[in-house]
């Protein structure tokens, strides 16, 4: 049995060594039979196009027929006309001693000095013989330059917990037109990102149009970094293109930042709250707060409050120690009038203050007027501070009452009478300008003498009554910016009836109690209420019977 074995082991020794023979022969053969080869230059430039030429020489004794020439682009190539970086060429037999060319151009997309590999085969078949056989051969080139400009402008050192601006800037100075341009950041821990411009995709990236030569622009952010003092902080951002799906880098960027300690601490509130929500119409008082956090105390200081906003009301601004400049919207204090400006002491804090209305309404043409804002920045002795403060949606409700209308079969007589049943048609509008809303209710008390008849207008309006409290609601429910104005308004109409009793004879009384509709503001994160007045039985008995 061992020997049988052995003698298996050796036949099988025997015949992979027959196949690795062959194996070896094959590739020998082909490759001493044809030649193939790819010219071409070491080094490109980003977008520049380069062409690869393939050679190929048939130096055997035969011919060599169906023969099969197969390039493949670099990756991210961009050939001009055509999406696939692979081509195959059926060539005609190629005789002993036969030569040729054949070119192929591309533009190459990388980073700086990444290798961009060519690569080429050809398979044929020998005259005579059934086997197949192919050679191949690859060329490489350097992108050597990357002709964009990509770099963070921002300060060194920024301080924890303070509203900062930086930059962004790009700038192309490469012959081919780049476009499918993407710029993403990796911000470092503890950053909050506030806002930027353009807006982004989401938050850390941004889609860049088409950029020429010499042409660039700039990405502005806005947010806030924490950390302990001395902690070192690192951006990071990379430019590329987006090419069928796939995020290719051309040039990236790093900056490193330190956390600086402030020589001042501004911080502020509106009305008594450091994290005020505003509603048009509200008259705000500003209380701005500023503490030397240095070792050396502080003299002759000016403060300045700028305020930026289409909402405020800047004839109604008051201030008993500043002085307004219409040209900027800024309020001055010196310290020749504030007395904690002339001296400030280590770890000590001073205040000013100031008056300004916000208007009642605010243009509205579309979604581009959406989730308002009002700001002031606050200047004192180097130190910059922002601060955003969100503005609620305007939400209006409406409330008419009807004798007679469309869809509601009313009864009764006009005005009602003693004991007899009398009928009316409520209709409620909505209106909703600035933000998106969520968990919209209308609601409203009906008097005792009134009930409900069960007609609603549509009849699938989420209508609900109370009989214990009689209060009626309407679950509206979200309510996208603009619903009522630049679209269908949410409206319900339900029928009421009223029966007067003999304590009730020859009055005007009342048929539904104040309105009051509530809702989220989205934008704001804030609770939002209007109320509209109750109607009673003062209405017109004619057809256009309406409050």
């Amino acid at each position: 049995m061992r020997k049988k074995i052995i003698f298996f082991l050796i036949i099988f020794a025997v015949i992979l060594g027959v196949l690795g023979f062959w194996y070896y022969q094959r590739n020998v053969y082909s490759k001493s039979v044809l030649k193939l080869e790819i010219l071409g230059p070491d080094q490109a430039d980003l977008g520049e196009e380069v062409e690869y030429i393939v050679k190929y020489k048939n130096n055997g004794n035969f011919i060599l027929e169906e023969p099969k020439l197969i390039f493949e682009y670099p990756q991210y190539s961009i050939v001009e006309g055509d999406s696939f970086l692979r081509k195959e060429i059926i060539l005609e037999s190629i005789y002993p001693g036969q030569e040729k060319t054949y070119s192929f151009k591309a533009r190459l997309f990388g980073k700086e000095n990444e290798t961009k590999e060519a690569k080429a085969w050809l398979n044929f078949k020998p005259k005579n013989l059934s086997a197949r056989y192919e050679v191949t051969t690859t060329f490489t080139t350097i992108i050597k330059k990357v002709p964009i400009t990509f770099e963070f402008d921002i300060p060194s050192k920024i301080e924890s917990g303070k509203t900062t601006n930086f930059k962004l800037n790009y700038f192309s100075n490469a012959n081919y037109p780049l476009s499918n341009l993407r710029v993403k950041i990796d911000y470092p821990s503890d950053f909050e990102f506030i806002e930027s411009k353009p807006a982004a995709l989401d938050k850390t990236e941004w889609e860049i149009p088409l950029l020429n030569k010499a042409d660039g622009g700039r990405i502005e952010i806005s947010g806030i970094l924490r950390g302990g003092v001395g902690g070192q902080k690192i951006f990071r951002a990379s430019l590329g293109v987006l090419q069928n799906g796939e995020f290719i880098l051309l040039k990236d960027t790093t900056k490193g930042v330190e956390i600086a300690q402030p020589n001042i601490f501004i911080s502020q509130m509106i009305n008594g709250n450091p994290q005020y929500v505003a509603n048009l119409g509200d008259n705000l008082h500003y209380e701005i707060f500023f503490k030397n956090l240095s070792q050396e105390a502080m003299t002759n200081l000016f403060l300045v409050a700028t305020l930026d906003g289409a909402a405020f009301d800047l004839e109604s601004l008051r201030s008993d120690l500043g002085d307004f400049n219409a040209g900027d919207n800024s309020i001055v204090f010196d310290w020749k009038r504030v007395s904690k400006l002339q001296l400030l002491l280590p770890q000590e804090e001073g205040k000013i203050d100031f008056w300004v209305k916000l208007k009642n309404d605010l243009s509205f043409t579309g979604s581009q007027d959406r989730n308002p804002t009002i700001k002031d920045k606050v200047y004192i002795s180097q130190v910059q501070e922002e601060f955003i403060t969100k503005i609620n949606s305007k939400l209006e409700i409406s409330q008419k009452g009807y004798a007679q209308l469309e869809g509601f079969n009313n009864t009764g007589p006009m005005p009602p009478q003693v004991g007899q049943t009398t009928t009316y048609a409520i209709v409620w509008e909505v209106n909703n300008y600035y933000n998106d809303l969520k968990d919209v209710k209308v609601k409203a008390v009906l008097p005792s003498q009134v009930k409900l008849t069960g007609k609603i207008i549509p009849e699938d309006s989420r209508l609900t009554f109370d009989s214990q409290s009689r209060e009626i609601v309407w679950e509206i429910g979200d309510l996208g910016v603009g619903a009522g104005i630049l679209n269908s308004t949410p409206k319900v109409a339900f029928q009421i009836a009223i029966i007067p009793d003999f304590s009730q004879w020859d009055q005007v009384f009342q048929l539904v109690g104040e309105v009051t509709i509530t809702a989220e503001d989205n934008w704001a994160q804030a609770s939002i209420e209007n109320t509209t007045p109750a109607i009673d039985t003062s209405l017109k008995s004619s057809p256009a019977g309406e409050e």
